[in-house]
């Protein structure tokens, strides 16, 4: 971890309230335990491998549940008026664009490409190819000698993924199980490792097992699916899948948006001190855990990141400021109207959490996340208040093309030839347009692209496109 990603560690410390308002799937799927930060280090190898470090698992004292939320006295912020601190940018009937990805027949076959790839066969006879996973053994000499992080056994090589250095996965194409071979190659001129930089290298590589993405059948269907017997079953179920996805990736974003729109309107006044105070604090307490865990001084940590003291409490600075912003809007929205953290909505948005995370015991919750449950409980209900009252513009992405909601850009869509829609790119938008007006479609002929403009008569008699209709 260098100092560019230093922020984006610590916004691990908020991470309960960025996945609660997005993703609820892929929330479910993390660990429910905040990871200690990993240091970036590069292998002198062809291919990097990453070592997982388990963090250690603290014992905690069970304690009853509790019928509130934190011991924050039901507040994000210490000032009884936020509003004194910063000037609230508008939140309600703001203008947010919700693009939603429409899964073609692309998407479904690449999806079952790799759930095919997750569940390789092995190969008996026959040679490693494109495509399969090769099981290896390497050890990889500079001048006859194995230079370090050059070797490795047992290690599930995906043949075409590029994750070595060039010529080395061909090299093993063509392979059979039980064959060594020596494969001389040269690492890039501008390779990371300075010292590896152009330097030729021979590997000694020994396939060790091959295994192959199975043939999608209706046997394979119904020993890997619940609810499908047929292939044509599974596709509609994996598409089904990917749209509920989309749907799903895109309100994360809308969410987003509508978040970043508020919160970059917003001018703070002044921060108020003992808020700043605590949040920095919290972020010290926070890294001072992990080096207590990695066995660190704060001083040896600090030069492994290659910061200086300063440098790092600027950093903690920055977040800090940060947290206190977004708590002083999120109070100063509630304070306007009407919500507590007490309230119907913010206790259901409590217990989604709890369920999200896998506890059912809320002291339990609070003593492992503290502050960040009623931060997230607060953002969670105002950022839903804030995109029930904005004014979303739905759009379609097919392919590259980019369609608003409204009659007449179905009507649009409707006209483009369905085996030119990938490459088609609407022009301008066309809400403004009369949906009774003739609208006239032409085609760049000899194009790949195909262009479509739209030709009206505006409410003067005069003739305009869509570009000057958006304006």
């Amino acid at each position: 971890m260098k100092k560019r990603t230093y922020l984006a560690v610590l916004a691990a410390c908020a991470a309960l309230a960025l996945s609660a308002c997005g993703n609820e799937d892929a929330a479910k799927k993390e660990e429910t335990k905040t990871e200690a930060a990993e240091e970036e280090t590069a292998e002198e190898e062809p291919a990097e491998q990453e070592e997982e470090t388990p963090a250690a698992e603290e014992e905690k004292e069970e304690k009853p549940a509790s019928e509130t939320t934190t011991e924050s006295g039901g507040r994000l912020v210490s000032v009884d008026d936020p509003t004194k601190y910063i000037t609230l940018a508008e939140y309600k009937g703001i203008t947010l664009e919700n693009t939603i990805e429409e899964i073609d027949e692309e998407s479904v076959e690449y999806e079952i490409s790799q759930r095919l790839l997750e569940n390789p066969e092995e190969v008996k006879n026959g040679t490693v190819e494109m495509g399969d996973i090769a099981t290896i053994d390497y050890v990889g000499t500079r001048d006859g000698e194995e230079f370090e992080g050059g070797s490795a056994e047992g290690y599930d090589l995906e043949i075409g993924s590029g994750s070595f250095i060039e010529g080395f996965e061909d090299g093993v194409v063509g392979m059979k199980t039980g064959e060594t071979k020596d494969i001389d190659l040269s690492f890039p001129e501008d390779y990371w490792n300075e010292e590896m930089a152009g330097v030729s290298v021979t590997f000694r590589v020994t396939v060790q097992k091959v295994s192959r993405a199975p043939e999608l059948t209706d046997d394979w269907v119904a020993a890997n699916s619940e609810t499908s017997k047929t292939v044509e079953e599974y596709k509609e179920e994996v598409k089904k899948e990917l749209q509920e996805e989309a749907v799903a990736s895109a309100k994360e974003n809308l969410n987003s948006l509508a978040w970043e729109q508020v919160l970059e309107e917003t001018e703070v006044k002044e921060y108020p001190e003992q808020d700043l105070k605590n949040q920095i604090e919290q972020a010290e307490s926070f890294y001072q855990a992990y080096v207590e865990q990695a066995g660190m001084t704060m001083e040896e940590f600090l030069e492994s990141q290659g910061m200086s003291q300063e440098e790092y409490d600027e950093q903690n600075q920055m977040y800090a400021e940060y947290k206190v912003k977004q708590n002083l809007i999120v109070q100063a929205i509630m304070d306007a109207e009407g919500f507590t953290l007490d309230d119907a909505r913010c206790q259901e948005i409590q217990e989604e959490l709890m369920s999200m995370y896998g506890y059912d015991n809320l002291a339990e919750f609070v003593d492992e996340y503290g502050q960040e449950v009623d931060e997230t409980i607060g953002l969670t209900r105002v950022l839903e208040f804030i995109v029930e009252n904005a004014d979303i513009k739905e759009q379609v992405i097919v392919g590259d093309t980019i369609a608003e909601s409204g009659d007449e850009n179905e009507a649009l869509m409707e006209e483009i030839p369905e085996d030119e829609m990938e490459n088609a790119e609407v022009i301008g938008e066309l809400e403004d347009i009369d949906p009774e007006e003739e609208i006239i479609f032409e085609e760049e002929a000899g194009e790949d692209d195909v262009t479509v403009e739209a030709d009206f008569e505006d409410a003067d008699g005069e003739t305009a496109n869509a570009d000057e209709a958006a304006e």
